[in-house]
């Protein structure tokens, strides 16, 4: 049995190497139960290497990391019962019809009730308008809605979101903001990976930024913002935001590799 705990998902001292390429040096964080933690960083940071590890895809060669109080190591099968994975592009059957899309997860996935259920999700995710037309006249939001309504069928406790709105047009990606919003109201806790530090500081009520395979920084946005002083324009203070923090972290974290290096 596992303990009670108020992490929903527990990382320490991640590492992985693929030959002599380390991608992951060491990352710490915890995320707790209903919240949205985001993981930002550029690409090649190591971003998906962490999702694969937590989703059991992926072996770590150090460290440990859990999932709603069950290790990833040794307790794939229960670990896997208790999250979805959405990646970076709509795993959807455009060949079908939204509904019939979610129905058909719902059967292979033996619950009852199937049709109830993706009218449920349909009415949740905005969709119920467009449930009977094929997947392939969807928007890029719409698909992108629909990928998320699926990975909710069984009501995971957990929901990985890796990098959710890449490709998606401006109106498209607000379109899934407001769904990740609604699920984390629900009770869901989400660990959203993405290299779009609008998408960080609109979403998520804590931001860890991996560069390089380390955790250079881990905060609310207000604590982020407070680590660059504020800038001073006739008078008129202005606060960081969390690009110009990004932005002089990782270059921070970069001079310090380059000097240690030498």
């Amino acid at each position: 049995m596992t303990a009670p705990t108020t992490q929903a998902i527990r990382v320490h001292g991640l590492e992985k190497s693929y030959k002599d390429l380390k991608v992951l040096r060491g990352v710490d964080f915890d995320v707790a139960r209903g919240s949205i933690f985001a993981l930002l960083g550029s690409n090649g940071a190591g971003k998906t290497t962490v999702v694969r590890i937590l989703a059991t895809l992926l072996r770590a060669d150090a460290g440990t990391a859990e999932v709603d109080g069950f290790d990833v190591a040794a307790q794939a099968a229960e670990v896997r019962e208790r999250f979805s994975l959405t990646g970076q592009f709509a795993a959807v059957d455009e060949i079908l019809t939204g509904r019939e899309n979610l129905v058909l997860i719902a059967r292979l996935r033996h619950l009852e009730g199937p049709g109830t259920i993706a009218d449920d999700l349909l009415e949740r995710f905005s969709l119920t308008q467009v449930a009977t037309r094929k997947v392939s006249t969807y928007s890029g939001g719409m698909r992108r809605r629909l990928d998320i309504a699926m990975s909710l069928i069984g009501n995971p406790p957990v929901i990985f979101l890796d990098e959710p709105t890449t490709g998606l047009d401006p109106q498209a990606r607000i379109e899934v903001w407001q769904a990740v919003r609604e699920l984390a109201d629900s009770g869901t806790t989400v660990l959203l990976t993405t290299q779009y530090l609008e998408e960080a500081e609109q979403l998520a009520d804590r931001i860890a930024i991996l560069d390089e395979g380390r955790i250079i920084v881990n905060g609310t946005l207000a604590e982020l913002k407070r680590l660059l002083p504020p800038t001073q324009v006739e008078y008129v203070e202005k606060q960081p935001t969390l690009e110009d923090v990004f932005l002089a972290l990782v270059s921070e974290s970069t001079d310090t590799t380059d000097t240690t290096d030498e």
